[in-house]
């Protein structure tokens, strides 16, 4: 709005009495509040008698339209401050209650464990502080599982399906599932195939997980064959702190021959396999092949050639960490008002394998000679679960650097 013009109290005496002409623009609210600066400064406001203040007062009124009670505002603003600017709006900010750091313990744990669910992540921040004694995490330990996956920003992750084994017909194995009535030793087995690369067939991993205590034991094999697991599964089943007293395989050809069933028959092992159109019969170690072996190795392809380097993996790192440092679900089985079981998943009932397997009544009858509880207790006090867990990940990557080379050597 121009209204220069307008230098004297009787000229704007004149324009509130409507004879004197004065030209409009287009105002917004900054715009607005820089005009009243201007023209209290002009006429210099504060020392105006009464008579001059109310005189403005009612040229301001009349010029922008304010209401009597927002235009006392707006000068009482200017005589306090010498400024006449809008109010910043603050949006309302609830008070955080976890701070950088123990949002960067989270993440921590997270990238070690390789994004677990929020009840598992949850049950390691609480060992942090209670089993192993590190104080920083007192604080994020009594996060809740929902507010762990609101601090998580949102990741997707790819993935492939499983190269399932062709079934063959075989009277080798009892076709039925094991009921292992609580005790452990009931071992679950499955082959996971660590990709193919210009028509070189990647390592074959071995996954054996019990169905009592999920205690989990992997190996790798150059070769899926016969011969290749004859020679690792005495050493698969010798590598569980109790005595196997069951092995269930799906119908693949490298687990139902005579070779195997000879085996198993000297180290008195009952033989079953999966029964027809019932896929869950072998559902917990194939789940384990996602959560665990996909998780910590990935789809990339390593060479037959590997095998040796990932064993010694397993053995030193991967099988340790998933028995002592990895918490697992355990289901309770419970009837509903129909009569049917359904299970559930408490959180006070995830554990770790090896908590898992102190928590069995006589568990000492089960372990194998030699094997003691306290001797476990100790290994697995050594190191917490996130420092287990980084000196996995060092270890992990380690080995890749080692396999990418068999790799460019194998394709030369």
């Amino acid at each position: 709005m121009n209204d220069e013009q307008l230098q004297t109290l009787e000229q704007v005496r004149e324009f509130v009495e409507g004879s004197q002409p004065i030209q409009f623009r287009g105002l917004n609210v900054l715009e607005k509040y820089q005009w009243l600066e201007e023209v209290l400064k002009r006429f210099r406001y504060p020392i105006l008698k009464k008579e001059g203040k109310g005189l403005i007062k009612s040229y301001l009124l009349k010029v922008t339209g304010y209401s009597r009670a927002q235009l006392t505002r707006l000068i009482g603003l200017y005589l306090k401050t010498g400024k006449i600017q809008p109010a910043r709006y603050q949006r309302h900010r609830f008070p955080q209650r976890y701070n950088a750091e123990d949002v960067a313990l989270l993440a921590k744990t997270d990238e070690l464990h390789g994004w677990l669910s929020g009840p598992a992540t949850k049950k390691i921040l609480e060992r942090e502080n209670e089993v192993y004694g590190h104080s920083e995490y007192a604080h994020i330990a009594r996060i809740s599982v929902a507010q762990i996956y609101n601090l998580r920003q949102a990741k997707r992750y790819g993935g492939q399906r499983y190269i399932h084994t062709k079934p063959m017909v075989s009277k080798i194995g009892e076709r039925i599932k094991p009921q292992a009535q609580g005790q452990p030793g009931y071992i679950r087995i499955d082959t996971v195939h660590q990709g193919e690369r210009e028509r070189h067939k990647g390592v074959y991993h071995i996954n054996t997980v019990d169905e009592v205590t999920q205690w989990e034991v992997v190996v790798s094999v150059a070769r899926i064959t016969d011969n290749h697991l004859a020679a690792n599964l005495e050493g698969i089943m010798n590598q569980f702190p109790f005595r196997v007293q069951g092995f269930h395989s799906d119908n693949g050809g490298e687990y139902i021959n005579k070779m195997v069933a000879e085996i198993l028959n000297k180290l008195l092992i009952r033989f079953t396999k999966s029964r027809p159109r019932h896929p869950d019969d072998n559902g917990l170690v194939e789940s384990k092949n996602g959560a665990v072996i996909r998780k910590n190795l990935g789809y990339v392809h390593i060479p037959s050639t590997g095998a040796g380097l990932l064993n010694r993996y397993h053995q030193y790192y991967l099988n340790p960490y998933i028995n002592f440092h990895r918490p697992c679900f355990f289901p309770v089985e419970e009837m509903d008002r129909k009569g049917r079981i359904q299970k559930k998943y408490p959180y006070s009932k995830i554990n770790t394998p090896f908590e898992k397997l102190k928590s069995l009544p006589q568990v000492e009858s089960y372990l194998r000679p030699g094997v003691t509880l306290e001797k476990m207790e100790r290994y697995a006090q050594q190191l917490s679960d996130n420092q287990f867990a980084e000196r996995m990940v060092k270890a992990r990557s380690n080995l890749f650097k080692h396999t990418q080379r068999l790799t460019y050597a194998e394709a030369d």
